[in-house]
């Protein structure tokens, strides 16, 4: 199917480049095409930050088109058909018709160049990105109805669901990426053959399916594509501990599963990010991940006690070495896997603070161990409270208020955020007369022990403590028999 579009209907401008790019093709007699996600955005109502264009000009003819127009081109996806150019603050990618076939065993697939449109948006993953636009004439191409199917929010694929997950497996994740992104739901027979296929997940690159699974938690509804993930059994290849939670009860025994516990966790996550600026930007991967993943001890420390109740005991710490090393096996960064870890480790410090109450120095320990993620730490904290007990949750909520609370008054007291020692390393080895060292760490974290406990400290009482405490230390005799003078000071 192919119409003139009406740009006039679109609520999305569409970019001065990509006209001015489709002058310049056909000025040079090749046909090019707007396609893909972002014609898909067009409909609705915005813009791709990176624009794909397809065309039957081959490699070193687009190289030829765009060299002087282009305000930069790389060619690093060359073999793939595929050059890519900055102009104007856009990113463009214009690839030559594929015709791709794939070895069922090979992460990649093997390309052939094509000759047809309608060939190259065949082998696309699902209709909604099967759409594309001629330029310069604006003639929107349609064959495998994507508008329609966008309209009814479904995703379907151009062929046979089998097929096409076949050729790539990864588009099943992109399947559950889309659910969260765009808001659509998955067609039956796309539901059977990722549920048939999940374990052709398994050839894929961790790295690609970390990208995959990144884009999906930042997307609107993160949930939704989880459970898509979980209910065709993709998430048992990719992030089992997840999946397993369906099978346990939550530790007060309402008969609800820890599983959707969870993803309501995650939805009361993002509702505590903030759009633009703040604390937490939205959207905020290491606290939604988090929200996501902090359970996921529960099954291997679940215990039925003598009374019937079920407990978790140590879930918090078993859980963030899981977290850790499902993140490594997917490839994710260092800093990002003990963030995450960190949250999972940290999210059931504060219950307790509402029956016993804190000490200041508990207060101080606290903010000392979340570090940077304290902001984050308190919003998965409230988001943790998913109870239907309306009393319950506003006393949770009101300690956690009283919480932050103390937290304001003592760092602008204290400045928690930056709390050291009363004496640094150097002031340290020149008190006792030690060299660099394990002793210099240990004096390091006693110190640290008593700025905690008691706040700051004058430094003639820091000294003191200090002095008290290395007297006790087996190391002391040598410096005593060194330093006899330093020796009546103690």
């Amino acid at each position: 199917m192919a119409h003139l579009l009406d740009l006039s209907t679109l609520t999305a401008p569409l970019p001065a480049v990509v006209p001015a790019l489709g002058e310049l093709f056909n000025s040079a007699g090749f046909d090019l095409s707007l396609v893909g996600g972002p014609v898909r955005d067009l409909f609705l109502g915005r813009v791709s930050p990176d624009l794909d264009f397809t065309t039957n000009a081959d490699p070193d003819q687009t190289i030829a088109v765009i060299r002087r127009w282009a305000d930069t081109y790389w060619e690093i996806g060359r073999a793939f058909g595929t050059i890519g150019l900055r102009k104007d603050g856009h990113q463009l990618e214009i690839t030559t018709y594929r015709a791709e076939s794939y070895d069922p065993g090979s992460r990649n697939p093997a390309v052939a160049f094509g000759t047809s449109l309608e060939d190259d948006l065949f082998r696309r993953d699902f209709t909604v990105n099967a759409m594309a636009l001629r330029l310069p004439t604006l003639e929107l191409v349609d064959p495998w109805g994507g508008v329609k199917d966008l309209s009814a929010g479904v995703l379907r694929t151009p062929g046979v669901p089998s097929s096409s997950f076949s050729d790539d497996p990864l588009r099943m994740m992109r399947a559950a990426r889309f659910v969260s992104q765009l808001g659509v739901s998955v067609a039956p027979e796309v539901l059977e053959a990722m549920t048939s296929m999940a374990e052709r997940i398994g050839i894929i690159s961790a790295e690609r399916v970390r990208d995959e699974l990144m884009k999906l938690i930042l997307g609107p509804a993160p949930a939704r594509g989880i459970d898509v993930m979980v209910e065709t059994g993709l998430a048992d290849h990719v992030l089992p501990e997840v999946s397993a939670l369906r099978l346990e009860i939550d530790e007060h025994h309402k008969h609800k599963d820890v599983y959707q516990h969870s993803l309501t966790v995650m939805e009361q996550a993002c509702a505590l990010e903030t759009e633009n600026d703040g604390a937490v930007p939205a959207p905020d991967f290491v606290l939604r991940f988090a929200a996501l993943m902090h359970d996921i001890g529960k099954p291997a420390t679940r215990k039925f006690e003598s009374s019937g109740a079920v407990s978790f005991r140590h879930h918090d710490a078993v859980g963030s070495k899981l977290t850790a090393r499902r993140m490594r096996e997917l490839r994710f960064d260092n800093d990002t896997i003990k963030a995450v870890a960190r949250l999972v480790e940290l999210h059931m410090r504060f219950y307790g603070y509402g029956e016993a109450g804190w000490t200041d120095s508990a207060v101080r320990r606290y903010v000392n161990d979340a570090g940077p993620l304290l902001e984050r730490l308190h919003r998965l904290t409230r988001s943790d409270v998913t109870t239907r007990n309306k009393r319950k949750a506003e006393r949770l909520a009101f300690a956690y208020d009283d919480l932050e609370t103390r937290i304001a008054v003592l760092a602008e007291q204290e400045e928690l955020a930056s709390i050291r020692p009363d004496l640094d390393g150097a002031a340290i080895m020149e008190l006792l007369h030690i060299r660099p060292g394990p002793v210099v760490g240990r004096a390091y974290r006693f110190l640290m022990e008593e700025r905690m406990e008691h706040g700051p400290l004058e430094r003639d009482m820091a000294e003191a403590r200090l002095r008290s405490w290395w007297s006790r230390q087996p190391e002391s005799q040598e410096t005593r028999e060194a330093h006899p003078s330093e020796s009546r000071k103690a």
